[in-house]
């Protein structure tokens, strides 16, 4: 005895056959291909038009007609900067706008600190976290009256008040040995009376006078001789 087939067992199509018999339609005759021809027609017809549409064009004479190849693509190489290269740009920046250039690399930068101050102060007045409330220009004057016009100055910018202050002297470049004022300067700012005034000095900013100006930091009150004795100034 045969097993009856599972009511289970889905079969859309069993009775398709008798369906189109009913309709008339034959499984022979069914337009399988009219999707294809139709892209036919329709490719040959664009190709009509095209060729009508071009029928008055002249060619152009191949004299005057550049060909190029086509360009394949590939994984592009690594680019290696040219270290010569590198260095003529930073040069011609350095120059044309003053990229590049750090006053504290060269060896004209100068810098100092009191008793008790950290390096960290000196780094912060250099890179003008700190505001210039008066400045004096030196340029120009000897010895005894750049002397005279510094002392007046910095009594000044004491008594008012002043805390950032900024000294202009010069880089010195026309001394035949080392610069004048530049070194009178730091002199009179490490050891003269005024440096119980100072928490810390450094060469100043590209835009305030770079290696030829002084930046410094003066203190509310004078240190006192016990802490000057404790601890010496440090350059």
């Amino acid at each position: 005895m045969r097993a009856s087939k599972s009511s289970t067992i889905n079969t859309p199509f069993e009775n398709l056959r008798s369906l189109l018999k009913a309709k008339s339609v034959h499984l022979n005759s069914f337009p399988v291909e009219k999707v294809f021809l139709n892209k036919k027609i329709k490719q040959e017809n664009d190709d009509v038009l095209f060729h009508a549409a071009m029928a008055d064009v002249t060619p152009l004479d191949k004299k005057n007609v550049i060909e190029f190849e086509a360009i394949k693509d590939s994984p592009e190489a690594p680019v290696h900067p040219d270290p010569v290269q590198e260095s003529v740009v930073a040069l011609k920046n350095l120059v044309a706008h003053g990229e590049g250039f750090v006053v504290e690399n060269t060896p004209e930068y100068i810098e100092g600190t009191g008793p008790d101050v950290c390096r960290e102060v000196v780094k912060k007045l250099h890179q003008g976290d700190f505001s210039i409330q008066a400045f004096i220009d030196l340029h120009g004057l000897g010895v005894s009256e750049a002397q005279e016009a510094f002392e007046k100055f910095l009594k000044e910018s004491v008594s008012t008040g002043k805390r950032g202050i900024l000294i202009v002297h010069g880089r010195g470049l026309s001394s035949p040995n080392e610069p004048v004022l530049k070194t009178r300067v730091y002199q009179w700012l490490t050891r003269g009376p005024w440096r119980k005034w100072v928490i810390a000095f450094s060469s100043a900013r590209s835009c305030d006078g770079g290696a030829g100006a002084t930046v410094v930091l003066l203190r509310k009150r004078p240190v006192t001789k016990r802490q000057r004795k404790k601890k010496a100034f440090k350059p």
